[in-house]
């Protein structure tokens, strides 16, 4: 973490998770292009790529911001198609890349055919929608049989605590109900750019409830620590006790196996 490192977050009783993206879109591109500037480009990419199958028939990333997880993808040989509800966000990813096919949409109404997708990823985009049931559902109906869905989000430990990583040792400190889904808005200033991360915290039962009854079958997850070699201050070693970020892998069960 930099010396120029700030944060705060603050709960909310209610979220519109859709516009609070736009309203923030161009704080993001900013804040997600920057090289090496987050956990990103420093090891979170790395980290999430190992549980992503090799390149198929076609892979949506799901949330896909300016698109720099859809580049990543595609430079490893993948088919990607990208989605997001933000126009601004799609706007940046078609200048970024635009031979890669993006579409503005709800992520619970995707406008895709059934069995359109072998491989689906959502890297920190499932606890930014506002109906996280539907969105898996359709996850599930793009999916071919035996296609993998991989997400990332931030750790619901993360998420209903007030984390004040200020030391290696220091507590981590729950400060919302764990089981009851809520609000918040994290507030983040670093090296002169300033970002605002609106999201819901949903406990994991509510996670792995929305993929089993949209009819996958979680086969992996994992709590990564943050690498020792992603550590610039002592203070960071916090996140070597606490997970930041939990990640699940999902697969859609062909009719013989269900």
């Amino acid at each position: 973490m930099s010396e120029g490192f700030a944060f705060s977050r603050r709960r909310e009783a209610t979220g519109d998770l859709r516009q609070a993206w736009e309203d923030h879109a161009a704080e993001w591109i900013a804040w997600a292009r920057e090289p090496e500037h987050d956990s990103y480009w420093r090891f979170h990419r790395d980290q999430f790529l190992e549980l992503v199958p090799k390149p198929g028939r076609k892979t949506l990333d799901l949330g896909c911001g300016e698109g720099r997880l859809s580049r990543d993808l595609k430079r490893l040989g993948h088919q990607v198609v990208g989605v997001d509800v933000s126009p601004t966000m799609i706007a940046a990813a078609r200048q970024a890349a635009p031979q890669i096919e993006t579409h503005v949409a709800d992520a619970a109404q995707l406008p895709f055919p059934e069995a359109s997708f072998d491989c689906v990823v959502a890297l920190l985009s499932l606890q930014d929608v506002d109906d996280l049931s539907g969105t898996v559902r359709e996850v599930a109906r793009v999916l071919e049989p035996a296609g993998r869905f991989c997400a990332a989000v931030v750790h619901p430990m993360n998420s209903a605590a007030d984390p004040r990583a200020d030391s290696p040792d220091a507590p981590m400190i729950m400060s919302s109900s764990y089981l009851d889904v809520s609000y918040y808005a994290d507030n983040l200033a670093r090296d002169g750019l300033e970002m605002t991360f609106v999201s819901a915290h949903r406990p994991f039962e509510v996670y792995a409830n929305a993929f089993t009854d949209a009819g996958l079958l979680i086969e992996r997850l994992r709590e990564p620590k943050v690498p020792e070699t992603a550590i610039t201050k002592p203070r960071g070693l916090f996140w070597r006790r606490f997970p930041l970020f939990l990640h699940l892998r999902a697969v859609k069960p062909r009719d013989t196996d269900a």
